[in-house]
């Protein structure tokens, strides 16, 4: 009977196969997910493998050459299995850490001239979304700004123009200036767009759309992986409204977003309003959409009104929210444990009273679904 040499100070190969067994029973239990999920313990056991078997050889060569087939099927169907667990415990570990992001309420995007306003009613204004590019390189008075509103107000950074969809990569300047600006505000999380602002290094100020391609994947998860590098704050990914689609798409608009936010590991910013406007422009189903999106990674939502122009729905942020927006936010909170959700109005500027009103009527929608009291 063939025994496998144990005269060296490494265990034999089968302790290491009860020793991984034992270990997936951990995981199958919820125990040391995270540790073993980025152990990466599928070349170990191949190199544990490799050695038994090299040393079978050595001391019984015709016998070693039988018995090491049913040996390495038998490790590669554990590390098979290995590899299989330790893949769901890292995308369940991540899952665990979006739901456990604080629940913000109902917010605003603040806009300078309401300032006044939003502090003479700010008990019904639970956060504020800031544009971070408002405090890049900011001025002494903007600051203060800063300052002050971070002093009542929880803040979430949201910027517009990181360029994630770019090739070239980002612009490390502009990087550094927004990670340390995170940095100073400590926010739960942060926003950008899955889009492209920037190409040959010419601004084009514009959030301009990507094709859907598996290319295009690739550049965005690498530019996000740049940016964590510096920002370790949770990023969350919004869609954005376009006039047109890119020609060669592999997919879906959703299946683009879902294959963007679960290969880089982030939260989705839903824009009920963008997924409106874009339903109605290029005439899809919003809620075939919304089926096609990880749902359970949706960490905030974003509405507003925009206007027509002929024929045409723009994005302009310049109306009150129309009835499909409510609509489609009524049904994603029906299902989804959003964090937050922030009104976005730039222009057309009402009176304060009515972008009260139409936070306190989000406020009352989530709390129809127990989202938030």
């Amino acid at each position: 009977m063939l025994e496998l040499p144990t005269t060296t100070t490494e265990k034999p190969f089968f302790h290491h196969l009860r020793l991984i067994d034992y270990r997936v029973e951990d995981l199958i239990a919820g125990k040391e997910a995270r540790p073993i999920a980025r152990a990466v313990v599928v070349p170990a056991v191949a190199r544990v493998v490799a050695r038994s078997i090299a040393r079978a050889v050595v001391v019984v060569p015709a016998v070693a050459r039988v018995v090491a087939r049913p040996i390495a099927r038998a490790a590669a169907v554990v590390a098979a299995v290995v590899a299989v667990v330790a893949v769901a415990a890292v995308e369940d570990d991540s899952l665990d850490m979006l739901s456990h992001l604080p629940t913000l309420g109902v917010g605003l995007g603040f806009r300078e001239p309401f300032r006044s306003d939003l502090f003479l009613n700010r008990g019904g204004v639970d956060f504020l979304e800031i544009v971070a590019e408002h405090y890049l390189d900011a001025p002494p008075q903007k600051e203060q700004e800063l300052e002050l509103l971070a002093a009542h107000f929880p803040l979430i950074p949201h910027a517009i123009n990181l360029s994630l969809g770019s090739a070239e990569g980002l612009d490390a300047d502009y990087l550094g200036k927004l990670a340390a600006l995170i940095k100073q505000l400590n926010p739960p999380w942060w926003s950008e767009h899955i889009c492209f602002t920037r190409a040959g290094g010419v601004d084009i100020g514009h959030l301009s759309p990507l094709p859907y391609t598996r290319e295009a994947v690739e550049v965005v998860c690498r530019n996000i992986e740049q940016a964590r590098r510096l920002i370790d704050v949770p990023l969350i990914l919004e869609n954005i409204t376009y006039m047109l689609t890119v020609p060669g798409g592999e997919m879906t608009e959703a299946q683009f977003l879902a294959e963007v936010v679960e290969r880089s590991d982030c939260g989705l910013l839903l824009d009920v309003t963008n997924l409106h406007i874009n339903g109605v422009n290029h005439n899809y189903d919003v809620h075939t959409f919304l089926s096609q999106l990880p749902l359970e990674r949706v960490v905030q939502l974003h509405f507003v009104g925009g206007h027509w122009h002929d024929g045409v729905l723009i994005d302009s942020h310049s109306h009150s929210t129309p009835v499909e927006v409510w609509k489609l936010m009524d049904e994603v909170l029906a299902s989804v444990p959003v964090k937050g959700i922030v009104l976005e109005r730039d222009e057309n500027l009402p009176p304060f009273a009515e972008i009260s009103a139409e936070v306190e009527r989000a406020r009352k929608i989530g709390r129809c679904h127990g989202r938030w009291v």
